[in-house]
């Protein structure tokens, strides 16, 4: 009887250190990020940045899969309903904490169904026009706009993302009448400012940096209430007509909920730490966005602040998912 207790002891010793060093392998196997938008978008550059220095780190492949549509409800969903293992991931952009105000039935709860993981990168959003466009300043849009109300129009990522939160900010504070056009991200939009199909558009600086720069598109202003560093001299919306204005356009990692804790808290670190590597650092800043990698919490907290800050805004100006 000693000799069978002994033996068991061994048995469960074993299987408990088979355990952990299992929990410690994480990840074992290729990790899937969603994005929820195009390729060539802002939130597409984000993950696969990320996802090229994770995967370096951890060894394992990191498989980028892009599920547009809906203004993120497609790829939430198939994350709100994948394995809680960690091997399942999505980065949103600041449009995920305002999807509740947009859709009467979204099928997941923005808070209860999803693991804050990280706060990646934020970014001023631009208001673009094509260089041969007769708008050369903000002003010029504002004598237009206010000469022939509903003459204008604007491109946007989708009903309740950043770019047109930033568009209805513009038109409300600026008390002008211009249309939103929604686009399934940002990419296409850039495709038909520069086949001269829109006027102008609210885009992020990742996926717009390069026509700027190129000399295809115009910036005329940045969203944010300084000066973007990378565009020293473009104005702000504000100092360049509409006094108040400030808005932003932020990316961040969720996992599904009830990830179990060690596992989060590993992704966690290592995203932060790839996220403040000095190569993403200088390669996010030449596109125009701050790397930061924050802690979950932290994260958690601007998810909700958002929320509460947006939602008000979004109800007051009627702003439904179409």
């Amino acid at each position: 009887m000693r000799l069978l207790q002994l033996f068991a002891m061994f048995a469960a010793l074993l299987i408990s250190g088979g355990g952990a060093t299992a929990e410690a392998a994480y990840p074992s196997r290729p990790v899937h990020i969603m994005v929820p938008y195009p390729a060539g978008g802002g939130v597409d550059i984000v993950a696969r940045t990320l996802g090229d220095e994770l995967s370096k780190h951890w060894g394992q492949p990191v498989v980028i899969e892009n599920r547009p549509g809906a203004g993120g409800v497609i790829a939430s969903q198939a994350v709100v309903t994948s394995p809680k293992d960690g091997y399942t991931l999505i980065v949103v952009a600041s449009g995920h904490a305002t999807n509740a105000f947009l859709y009467a039935n979204l099928p997941y709860d923005t808070f209860k169904d999803f693991t804050p993981i990280s706060l990646l990168s934020s970014s001023p959003n631009i208001l673009l026009v094509r260089t041969d466009s007769p708008f050369k300043t903000l002003a010029d849009i504002l004598s237009e706009a206010k000469k022939k109300p509903g003459s204008l129009s604007y491109g946007h990522s989708g009903n309740g993302t950043s770019t047109h939160l930033a568009g209805e900010l513009f038109k409300s504070l600026a008390k002008i009448d211009i249309t939103g056009i929604p686009y399934k991200g940002g990419a296409p939009i850039i495709t038909d400012l520069l086949g001269g199909h829109l006027p102008m558009s609210f885009n992020n600086a990742p996926e717009s940096l390069g026509q700027i720069t190129g000399g295809t598109l115009r910036a005329l202003a940045v969203t944010t209430a300084t000066r973007a560093p990378f565009l020293p001299n473009v104005p702000t919306v504000a100092e360049a007509g509409v006094p108040g204005y400030d808005t932003a356009v932020w990316w961040g990692l969720l996992g599904p909920s009830n990830m179990p804790t060690d596992i989060t808290a590993k992704i966690a670190k290592d995203a932060a730490e790839a996220m403040k590597s000095p190569a993403i650092i200088e390669r996010l800043a030449k596109l125009g966005a701050t790397s930061i990698g924050s802690s979950p919490q932290d994260f958690a907290k601007l998810i909700k602040s958002d929320y509460d800050k947006w939602g008000p805004i979004i109800k007051a100006a009627g702003i439904k998912a179409e």
